[in-house]
């Protein structure tokens, strides 16, 4: 059991690593004006937005990440693999980001950096369903499994309809991108983690029961 607790704290210092890398690297694209005049500044806010966006998105997939681990107890190759593959489309935000900014969001740096955010988003979608599979209904309903579905797949709508957009209007496609960061503002789809809190003090109230 230990060891299987352990390997579960590996998988997440991983990946709480690469996270931190990969802020690092977005951090590094960040490039100071030659003049010492402020209004300077005002021609970055292409970097500087995208820098914002991009750094919530991260932190949203941190926090998101952290709340699923809370549900497996064992590592299988398969989630390990999900992992590693949700990780490197991650890794890919940098470079996009860079893109958008050096470009002034333009149409297709804005359409890929939202490609990103759907495989990103798919991503993340598979590992979580495997998730909620090793878990079963005894953690999590199968009403909060079916709300945490639908929210996944109305993120991924509208991130597959900013790449669409960005073509005909890049700065629309762009807001669509940050609108549906907000429906995951939230790690948990409503009354998931609520129910796995109640299901993990029902256990240890049973754990302290004679017999």
């Amino acid at each position: 059991m230990r060891e299987q607790i352990a390997t579960v704290h590996r998988l997440s210092a991983f990946s709480d690593a690469v996270i931190a890398v990969v802020i690092t690297i977005m951090v590094l694209e960040l490039k100071a004006p030659d003049n010492q005049s402020l209004s300077e500044l005002w021609s970055l806010w292409p970097t500087a937005i995208s820098y914002a966006v991009s750094y919530l998105f991260i932190a949203i997939i941190w926090i998101n990440h952290h709340y699923l681990m809370r549900f497996v107890d064992s590592l299988t190759p398969k989630l390990i693999w999900i992992n590693f593959t949700h990780l490197f489309v991650v890794s890919l935000l940098p470079f996009a980001t860079a893109w958008i900014a050096r470009t002034q969001l333009s149409s297709t740096p804005v359409a890929f950096y939202a490609a990103i955010f759907v495989c990103v988003d798919i991503a993340y979608n598979v590992f979580e369903r495997e998730v909620f599979t090793q878990a079963g209904a005894t953690k999590i309903s199968e009403r909060a499994q079916r709300m945490a579905r639908r929210r996944s797949l109305t993120v991924l709508g509208i991130f597959a309809s900013a790449i669409l957009a960005a073509f005909v209007e890049p700065r629309f496609g762009f807001g669509l991108v940050c609108s549906a960061l907000i429906l995951h503002l939230r790690p948990e789809a409503p009354g998931i983690f609520g129910e796995w809190r109640m299901s993990k003090r029902l256990t240890e109230v049973l754990k302290r029961l004679p017999g």
